[in-house]
């Protein structure tokens, strides 16, 4: 059972993933997968498990305010994800990858990124400020406890537009090329050699990557107290990509 998953983990993990994944969560999901393999369990059907598990996860950060219902509610977002990388593995693992499969995996991904704001949004809400145990001092400062409402608000429509933004750019009428199955089969040994620089800018752009990779940090803010940090971050980070992506569509639309 070791070796077998260890081995799925070699065959099925993705081409330029997260560091996160790559040294962590992705070796934990091929032994997931290898037991799923025994299963008639289907890559779907994982989808939306880990989809579920991902909406208790938000619920549970505003129904337990407290320090451990935060860790709480993390632990059960990365049991989450977890499946969430095992699904694209497992469907890899059979041979089952699909158009359909892979469109409704980034349907649920961009649905959990809504509800981890408004989940995050309500718990600093309810908490009157940064965490059950803020008072005030260093860092951002002691939050007004209305200002998570309108933060909400304002994260919702970000993320919400990041994710139109990114399903309109990916479009083969603008991205100039249409989306093929044998992509989604994609692994770390496709392809041949590329060179030193090409390795370099890869590394970076994983690193750059992982800044926006909310389950590669998430546990560091819950263990901290500080989710209105990680909500300013991710937030921030997404309205960069949303300005990035609307310069660029300006240039290219704008022109005479």
């Amino acid at each position: 059972m070791l070796r077998e998953g260890f081995e799925i983990y070699k065959k099925t993990r993705k081409k330029n993933d997260q560091l996160f994944n790559h040294y962590f969560m992705r070796v934990l999901a091929g032994y997931v997968v290898a037991a799923l393999s025994r299963t008639p369990a289907t890559p779907n059907q994982i989808t939306i498990v880990n989809l579920v598990l991902f909406l208790v996860a938000t619920a549970m950060l505003v129904a337990l305010p407290s320090y451990e219902g935060g860790l709480l509610a993390i632990l059960v977002l990365e049991l989450s994800y977890l499946l969430d990388c095992a699904d694209g593995m497992l469907a890899r693992h059979k041979g089952l990858a699909s158009k359909a499969g892979h469109h409704f995996d980034f349907f649920t991904d961009e649905t959990k990124a809504a509800a981890l704001v408004v989940g995050v949004g309500l718990r600093l809400y309810v908490n009157g400020g940064a965490g059950p145990t803020w008072s005030g001092g260093p860092g951002f400062g002691a939050w007004p406890r209305d200002w998570f409402l309108f933060a909400t608000i304002g994260a919702v429509f970000v993320i919400s537009a990041a994710v139109s933004m990114t399903k309109f750019l990916r479009h083969p009428d603008i991205a100039g090329r249409a989306e093929t199955v044998e992509a989604y089969y994609e692994t770390v040994s496709t392809g041949g050699g590329v060179s030193l620089m090409s390795r370099v800018a890869a590394q970076i752009f994983t690193f750059l990557r992982f800044l926006n990779h909310y389950p590669s940090h998430i546990f560091i803010f819950a263990l901290l107290d500080r989710f209105d940090v990680f909500l300013l971050v991710y937030v921030s980070i997404n309205a960069l990509y949303l300005a990035k992506g609307w310069l660029g569509l300006l240039i290219r639309f704008a022109r005479s």
